[in-house]
C-alpha cells in the first residue's frame, strides 16, 4: 500500500486574460519563468513527490532497466557506406552512452581514422548532443555542432582531419545546420531568431574569419517559415529552403561559386509544396501543385526551373501519396504510401521496366536507407515490422538479389519473433471514417478484455506513425500487455487527406479518432477500461490532455511526454519559439473562428472538475518545442480539479529539452519510469 504522501500545491496568483469577450484566468501563468527560485523550488517539490510516491518501484525500475540494456548490442557498428572515396562508420562501445564516427580510407580493411568520438566531447555534460556533421569535397576538414544544454542551440566548429586539431573558428547560437561549398573553404550555416528560434538566418563563413565577419545570405521575413541549407547528392548546388507547414520555395547557387548570388528557383505560392532533386542537366521535382495534394513527380531543366516549365514525369493518384525518391544513373526509386503501407517503386530511366518491392506483413516499415552513389545499381533500404527486428538490406535493382547487411540483434537468448502476433485491424470512427490500428502482442494471449493494452498515437504534422520494431518494448509484451498504435487522422498515414482531415478546424477528428479507436478494442475484448493505457507526446500530448478530459472513464493511465496543453497561452504568444510557424497547423487564435475552435479543445483552459486516470507526465526544463511550464501549469490546475485518489506524477528532467536524455543508456532509464508506472498499475512484477 502506498504510504499517503501529500502532493505539492501551486500558489495560485490570477492572471487574466481576455481576447474576443472571452475571459480566461490563468492560475499559474507565473510558473512560466524559469528563472525564478520559486518556479524551480515547486519543480523539485514534484520530483520529490514523484521520488517518493515511487520509491517502492525503485529497485522494480533498475531491474527494468538492466533487463532492457541486456537485450542492446553494446558492441554495435553502423553498415557502412562508401562516400567519396571513404566507407563511413558509426559505432557503439560496451559501456559507453555516445556514438563513435570513423571512416576507412578505400577499403574496409584500411585503417580505422576517428572523426568523432561522441564520448569524449560529453565528459563532463550533464547532456551533449552532436549535430550536423559535414566532411569537405577534398576529405581533409569536417564541420561538427554540439548542443550541451537540450535547447537545440548548436556551436559549430570545424576539425582538421589530417592533424586533429580544432580550427579557431566558431559560431554560436546556431542551429547546428551547416555545409561546404566546394571550394573547401566556405561554409554556409542556418541561424535561429535568439527568441522565438525560429531559423530565419543563412549566414556565409570564410574559414579563418570571425563570426561577426560572416556575410549574411539571407533573411526569411516571413515569421510563418523557417530556412535550412543543404546540397544536392549531386554535389553541384546548394539549396536555401524556406518553408511553412504549407508551402515551400528554394534559392539555389552552383557550389563551385559561393560568392555568387542564390536564384530562386521557383517563387512561393501560398499551399504549394515542393522539393526538389538534382541530376545530370535536371531537377526532379515532387509538388502537390495543381491541388494535387497527393504529390506527383516532374522534371525541368537546370537552367529553367520555374514552374510553366516543368514536366510531369508520375501523375497524381488519389490512393497513392508519393514521399520521397531516390535517383540513381539508371533507375528512379520512389517511396510511395497507399492504404497506410510503405511501397517502394523501382523504375528504369527508358521505362523498360518497373517494379514494387514485394513486402508481406501488414504491419512493417520500409524506407530507403543511406544512398549517397549515383552510378550503383545497389538499392539500400531499411525494413522491419512490430515483431521483426530492423534490418538494413542492399537490393540489385538489375538482378533483384539482396543482401541482408545486418540484423538488429536482440540479445538474451530468449527472443523469437514467432511468439509474437501483429495485426492491424479498423477502427469505424463516429463519422464513419475507417482507423487502422497496428498492434503486437504475445500469440497465446486471450481476448476476454482482461489484457493490459498500451494504445500510442501522434495525430499531428502530417507525421505517420509507422510500425516498428523495439527491443525495450518486450518488457511490456512478455509480461501480457498488447502494445498498439492508433494511426489517426492529423498524420499523413492514408494519404495526404488524411492530414487535412486532422487539423485546423477538423482538428477534433484527430482526438474522436483516438477516442473510437479506444472504445474498438474494448469492444473486440482486447483489453477492457481497467486495463486500457494511452500515451502520446509533444503535439500527442495535446492529445492525450483532450482524451482525458472527453473521456478519462476509458483509461485507466495515461502517460503524457512533453505535452503541448496550453493551447490557447502559447498560441497567442508570439515570442515563444516557434508559435507563428505553427498557424498553419493549429489556427491562428487571433482570428476569431480560430480561437474559439482552439478554445473548445485546448486541454488546460477545458479541466474539469472530475474523476482523472492515473497520470505520468514528463518535461524537460530546457524544452525549446514546449516549454517546461505547458505541463507544469497542467499538473497544478488537474491537482486542484480532479476528484479522485489516482496518482498523478509531474517529472521534470532539469538537465535536458524536448527529446529528453541524451545518452542512450540514460534514455532506457525514462523508459523504465514509464514501464514501471503502467505495471505498477497491472500489480504486474518481474
Amino acid at each position: 500500500m502506498i504510504e499517503k504522501i501529500q502532493a505539492p500545491i501551486a500558489k495560485i496568483i490570477p492572471k487574466e486574460m481576455e481576447k474576443f469577450g472571452d475571459l480566461r484566468v490563468d492560475n499559474y501563468f507565473w510558473l512560466n519563468d524559469r528563472e525564478n527560485p520559486e518556479v524551480i523550488d515547486y519543480l523539485n517539490k514534484e520530483n520529490e513527490y514523484y521520488q517518493q510516491m515511487t520509491a517502492h518501484t525503485q529497485d522494480f525500475q533498475k531491474d527494468l532497466y538492466e533487463e532492457m540494456k541486456a537485450r542492446i548490442k553494446e558492441e554495435d557498428e553502423s553498415v557502412p557506406y562508401l562516400y567519396n572515396g571513404y566507407y563511413y562508420i558509426t559505432r557503439f562501445e560496451t559501456g559507453k552512452n555516445y556514438p563513435i564516427y570513423s571512416r576507412k580510407k578505400g577499403s574496409l580493411s584500411a585503417e580505422e581514422e576517428i572523426l568523432f568520438d561522441c564520448n569524449v566531447l560529453a565528459e563532463g555534460q550533464a547532456y551533449f548532443k552532436l549535430g550536423g556533421m559535414s566532411i569537405s569535397p577534398d576529405n581533409k576538414l569536417a564541420i561538427f555542432s554540439t548542443d550541451i544544454v537540450g535547447r537545440r542551440i548548436y556551436t559549430i566548429q570545424v576539425k582538421n582531419l589530417e592533424t586533429g586539431e580544432i580550427l579557431e573558428d566558431k559560431i554560436e547560437k546556431v542551429t547546428g545546420s551547416a555545409v561546404w561549398a566546394n571550394d573547401n573553404k566556405t561554409i554556409f550555416y542556418s541561424k535561429q531568431d535568439e527568441q522565438t528560434l525560429r531559423s530565419d538566418k543563412i549566414f556565409k563563413h570564410k574559414l579563418g574569419a570571425k563570426q561577426e565577419e560572416d556575410v549574411l545570405v539571407y533573411f526569411e521575413k516571413d515569421d510563418t517559415f523557417s530556412v535550412d541549407i543543404n546540397k544536392s547528392k549531386s554535389r553541384k548546388y546548394l539549396a536555401i529552403e524556406s518553408g511553412s507547414t504549407l508551402t515551400s520555395e528554394y534559392r539555389i547557387l552552383n557550389a563551385d561559386n559561393p560568392d555568387g548570388k542564390f536564384k530562386i528557383f521557383q517563387k512561393r505560392k501560398r499551399g504549394v509544396e515542393y522539393s526538389i532533386n538534382h541530376y545530370n542537366d535536371s531537377f526532379y521535382i515532387l509538388t502537390n501543385k495543381d491541388d494535387d495534394e497527393n504529390f506527383k513527380l516532374m522534371k525541368t531543366p537546370e537552367n529553367a526551373t520555374t514552374a510553366e516549365n516543368w514536366v510531369e514525369i508520375i501523375g497524381h493518384r488519389e490512393d497513392v501519396l508519393i514521399e520521397d525518391i531516390e535517383i540513381f544513373s539508371k533507375y528512379l526509386v520512389v517511396e510511395e504510401r497507399q492504404g497506410g503501407l510503405n511501397k517502394i517503386r523501382i523504375m528504369t530511366w527508358d521505362g523498360k521496366e518497373e517494379y514494387y518491392l514485394p513486402f508481406d506483413s501488414e504491419t512493417y516499415t520500409a524506407y530507403t536507407s543511406t544512398n549517397v552513389d549515383f552510378e550503383t545499381e545497389i538499392l539500400r533500404y531499411s525494413y522491419q515490422s512490430m515483431a521483426t527486428p530492423s534490418s538494413v538490406i542492399d537490393f540489385n535493382m538489375r538482378t533483384k538479389e539482396k543482401e541482408v547487411k545486418k540484423e538488429q540483434e536482440v540479445l538474451g537468448g530468449t527472443f523469437d519473433k514467432n511468439n509474437y502476433i501483429e495485426e492491424r485491424i479498423w477502427a469505424t470512427a463516429r463519422d464513419g471514417v475507417k482507423v487502422p490500428i497496428s498492434m503486437v502482442y504475445r500469440k497465446e494471449l486471450k481476448k476476454d478484455g482482461k489484457n493490459p493494452l498500451l494504445l500510442y498515437a501522434y495525430g499531428s504534422y502530417g507525421h505517420s506513425m509507422d510500425t516498428y520494431f523495439s527491443s525495450t518494448r518486450l518488457s511490456l509484451l512478455d509480461r501480457g500487455f498488447v502494445y498498439a498504435i492508433a494511426h489517426i487522422r492529423g498524420g499523413e498515414d492514408l494519404g495526404r487527406h488524411w492530414y487535412e482531415d486532422g487539423k485546423l478546424l477538423q482538428k477534433k477528428n484527430t482526438f474522436n479518432d483516438f477516442i473510437d479507436c479506444s472504445k474498438h478494442v474494448i469492444a473486440q475484448k482486447y483489453t477492457s477500461p481497467e486495463h486500457l493505457y494511452a500515451e502520446g507526446g509533444s503535439a500527442g500530448g495535446l492529445l492525450m490532455g483532450v482524451i482525458i478530459n472527453e473521456a478519462a472513464e476509458l483509461y485507466h493511465g495515461v502517460i503524457a511526454q512533453v505535452p503541448f496543453v496550453d493551447v490557447m497561452t502559447t498560441m497567442l504568444d508570439e515570442s515563444i519559439p516557434l508559435t507563428t510557424g505553427e498557424y498553419d497547423e493549429w489556427g491562428n487564435p487571433n482570428v476569431k473562428k480560430y480561437y474559439q475552435y482552439m478554445r473548445s479543445y485546448s486541454p488546460y483552459d477545458n479541466v474539469k472538475e472530475k474523476r482523472y486516470p492515473n497520470m505520468y507526465v514528463s518535461t524537460g526544463l530546457h524544452d525549446s518545442q514546449v516549454q517546461y511550464w505547458e505541463p507544469a501549469k497542467w499538473v497544478a490546475k488537474l491537482r486542484a480539479y480532479k476528484t479522485d485518489d489516482n496518482v498523478l506524477y509531474l517529472d521534470t528532467n532539469m538537465d535536458a529539452g524536448h527529446g529528453g536524455a541524451s545518452g542512450r543508456f540514460e534514455a532506457l532509464k525514462e523508459l523504465a519510469k514509464e514501464f514501471s508506472f503502467l505495471l505498477d498499475l497491472e500489480k504486474i512484477k518481474i
